[in-house]
C-alpha cells in the first residue's frame, strides 16, 4: 500500500489505534521556560518521574536578554522573566534533564538549536510547547507544537493522543528570483490559500523549487506552516537532509549512521501516494513579500499596495480588511514602498540562521541605516551561530551598517523579553507573526525577509 510521508511518520509511532485518533510514541521533547513550569509542577505533584529523560532537552530562550549577560540568570531585569528561567534551571536539575542553559555558547532557540545539535533527526517525532515546532519537519520529522498538559503527559508516558490529519501537497516549481526567498514563498502561499487553508491537514511541501531550497531555507518554510492553519508542516529526506545531520552532536555514528540512512531514504511520499488535496505555485509569482495588517494572510508583494476594503470578496473580509487597517494606521490604496518604518528586527526561529545572516549581511555590506530607523537589530539563533558569523566578519558588516549585534534568544519577536517596540513603532521584522500587540503593545509588525528587512533599513521604508 503507497504511502505519504505523514501516513509513513505516524504509521511507524503508532502504539495503540482507535477508531479517530492513536496514541504515538514520542522520540524528543524539546522544552523551554515558558510551556514547562506547570508540567513539572503536575509531575511533582503527582510523584511522577519522566519516562525517558534523556528523550528530553531543555533550553532557555523567550526571555533571555539579548544584551549583557554575563553574569547568567541576574542579568534579567524582568522578574517574571528571570523567574521562569530559575524555575526551568531547577526543575531540569530536579528531574536530571539536559539543559543548554543561558551562558552556554550553545544556547539559543528552541527550534535553531534543535537540529543544529542533531536532538532533531529525520523520522523522528517531535513535540515542543510552543506552536512553531513544525520547523523540525524539514528535516523530515514528524513535529508539531503541544500544550502545557501534553508536556506533563509526554514527559510522563512518553507518548500521546494524537487525531490523524489529512494530507495536503504544496508543490511550488520553478526558479526563485534572487531577491526571494524561502520567506517569501511562505508568505506568498498564506496569502493565496489563508490562514485556515491547512487547518486540519498535515502540508507536505514540494517541487523543484523546495528541492533547490538548503535545509534552513525548509525550515523557514516549515516554520511558517502553522500560520497557514496546519500543525505539521514537512519535507522529504534527500541528500541535502542527510548530509546536514551527519556529524551532529546527538546524530548516530558508526554502524548505528549506516542503518539510520538506510532507513531515512524511505522518508518520502511513495510515488503513487494519494493526497487529501494537492496545490500548485509557480516561483516565478513569487515576489518579496510584505504583510500589511494583523494576521500573515494579509499580505501583498512589494511593488504592491495595501488592499482596499471596497474589493474585498465578502462582508467577512472587508471588516477584517477595516479594522486591519484601522489598528495599523495605514490608508487604503497605499503604496507598500511608502511606508516609512522605525525599526527593523532580522532574527526568530524563522529567520536567525547563518544563512539569513549572511543573505542580510550581503545587503548591508557598505550601506548604512536610514536616518529614520530607530533600532534596527541582528539576533543570532544560536550561540553557535553567532560565533561563526563573527568568524565570517558579518558582525563587523552589520555594526559598520548601524545595525546592532546581539546575543542569541528570541528576542523581538513576541515581546517577552527587554527588547519590543513602544507604542505607535513600525517594525520590519523576520518573524512569523504580525498579531496586535505581538512585538509591544499598540506596535505595528510587518513580516518580510531577511533581504528585504535589510534592504527596508537602509531605505527607511519598505523596499
Amino acid at each position: 500500500m503507497t504511502q505519504t510521508l505523514y501516513d509513513k511518520l505516524m504509521s511507524a509511532h503508532i502504539v495503540r489505534e482507535e477508531e479517530t485518533t492513536a496514541l504515538i510514541y514520542i522520540d524528543r521533547q524539546l522544552i523551554h521556560e515558558v510551556t514547562s513550569p506547570q508540567a513539572f509542577e503536575g509531575l511533582a505533584i503527582a510523584g511522577r518521574k519522566p519516562w525517558r529523560i534523556q528523550a528530553n532537552l531543555a533550553v532557555p530562550d523567550h526571555n533571555v536578554p539579548t544584551t549583557e549577560r554575563s553574569s547568567g540568570v541576574d542579568s534579567i531585569t524582568d522578574p517574571i522573566s528571570k523567574l521562569q528561567v530559575q524555575t526551568l534551571d531547577e526543575n531540569c536539575k530536579k528531574f536530571g534533564i539536559n539543559e543548554i542553559q543561558m551562558n552556554d555558547i550553545r544556547q539559543g532557540i528552541v527550534h535553531v538549536i534543535g537540529p543544529e545539535q542533531g536532538a532533531t533527526l529525520p523520522g523522528m517525532s517531535i513535540v515542543c510547547g510552543d506552536s512553531h515546532t513544525s520547523t523540525h519537519g524539514a528535516l523530515g520529522a514528524l513535529a508539531f507544537g503541544i500544550g502545557t498538559s501534553e508536556v506533563e503527559h509526554v514527559l510522563a508516558t512518553g507518548c500521546l493522543w494524537q487525531s490523524k490529519a489529512k494530507n495536503l501537497k504544496i508543490e511550488v516549481t520553478g526558479t526563485l528570483n534572487n531577491t526571494v526567498s524561502a520567506k517569501d514563498v511562505a508568505l506568498y502561499i498564506i496569502g493565496q490559500i489563508g490562514t485556515a487553508g491547512g487547518t486540519g491537514y498535515a502540508i507536505e511541501f514540494t517541487g523543484s523549487t523546495i528541492q533547490n531550497l538548503s535545509i534552513e531555507g525548509r525550515m523557514t518554510l516549515c516554520n511558517m506552516a502553522i500560520e497557514a492553519g496546519a500543525r505539521v508542516g514537512m519535507v522529504a529526506v534527500d541528500d541535502k537532509t542527510i548530509d546536514y545531520v551527519k556529524g551532529k552532536p546527538l546524530a548516530p555514528t558508526g554502524e548505528e549512521w549506516d542503518k539510520a540512512v538506510q532507513y531515512w531514504r524511505t522518508l518520502h511520499s511513495d510515488k503513487e501516494a494519494i493526497f487529501d488535496k494537492t496545490l500548485h505555485f509557480s516561483a516565478s509569482d513569487i515576489k518579496p513579500q510584505v504583510t500589511w495588517g494583523t494576521s500573515p494572510e494579509m499580505v501583498v508583494a512589494i511593488d504592491e499596495s495595501v488592499p482596499n476594503p471596497k474589493n474585498a470578496k465578502n462582508e467577512v473580509q472587508k471588516t477584517s480588511w477595516q479594522n486591519a487597517l484601522d489598528y495599523t494606521h495605514l490608508a487604503a490604496d497605499t503604496s507598500i514602498s511608502d511606508i516609512k518604518i522605525d525599526k527593523v528586527f532580522i532574527g526568530s526561529c524563522t529567520n536567525s540562521r547563518i544563512e539569513d545572516l549572511r543573505i542580510a549581511a550581503s545587503v548591508a555590506k557598505g550601506q548604512h541605516i536610514a536616518d529614520n530607523i530607530k533600532l534596527a537589530l541582528v539576533v543570532p539563533g544560536s550561540g553557535l551561530i553567532k560565533k561563526q558569523a563573527e568568524e565570517e566578519g558579518l558582525d563587523k558588516i552589520f555594526t559598520d551598517a548601524g545595525f546592532e549585534w546581539r546575543e542569541a534568544g528570541c528576542s523581538m519577536c513576541l515581546a517577552m523579553n527587554a527588547d519590543k517596540l513602544e507604542a505607535g513603532e513600525r517594525c520590519a521584522s523576520t518573524s512569523n507573526r504580525n498579531f496586535e500587540g505581538r512585538q509591544g503593545k499598540d506596535s505595528f509588525t510587518h513580516l518580510v525577509s531577511p533581504y528585504t528587512a535589510a534592504k527596508s533599513a537602509i531605505c527607511g521604508h519598505f523596499c
